[in-house]
């Protein structure tokens, strides 16, 4: 099928027998470890795998908090420098600011039953999420293969994720 934005009309072709077949695939690269960038990856890939996709997350440097056991339960947000945040940017250069905006995150997600990251997690690697850490991020932090939860796939290099994206229908960079 082709189609133009913006215009009415498109152009329908008959699919072959592999692309009937072939489920969608969505290949996202997790790269920062903050509260509020832990969500994004988390949630997109767990509705594409209710959705039947194939659904991998490459989890790279600070990305690798996400999944980390002791670290995802204390990701924090970044006030300083984050232009989204409803105050002043000097306010979060005051000690203690980032420790309470993630107090009020953390508040309005409890307020609106938004489940904790770790819970999420468990719901994407449960749905069938493949979770793959980074090999060479996980040397440069100096983690082990049991720092990290329960389903996790073997440390992966950025070439064995290349492979998987290629095919992939949506990828991205967050």
């Amino acid at each position: 099928m082709t189609a133009t934005v913006g215009q009415q009309s498109s152009t329908h072709s008959e699919p072959d027998a592999a692309q009937s077949t072939k489920r969608a695939r969505l290949a996202i690269i997790a790269t920062k470890g903050s509260l509020d960038w832990a969500y994004p990856p988390l949630m997109l890939s767990l509705q594409a795998a209710k959705k039947g996709w194939e659904v991998a997350i490459f989890f790279t440097f600070y990305g690798l908090d996400i999944i980390h056991k002791k670290k995802n339960r204390r990701l924090q947000i970044a006030t300083l420098g984050n232009p989204a945040m409803p105050m002043p940017n000097f306010v979060g250069a005051i000690p203690g600011m980032t420790a309470l905006a993630t107090q009020m995150t953390r508040w309005r997600f409890r307020q609106r039953n938004v489940p904790p990251v770790d819970e999420l997690l468990r719901k994407a690697i449960d749905a069938g999420v493949k979770v793959y850490p980074c090999g060479f991020s996980i040397d440069v932090f100096g983690y082990k293969p049991e720092d990290f939860v329960p389903g996790c796939q073997p440390r992966h290099g950025s070439a064995d994720f290349l492979d998987f994206a290629k095919d992939a229908a949506v990828t991205l960079f967050v």
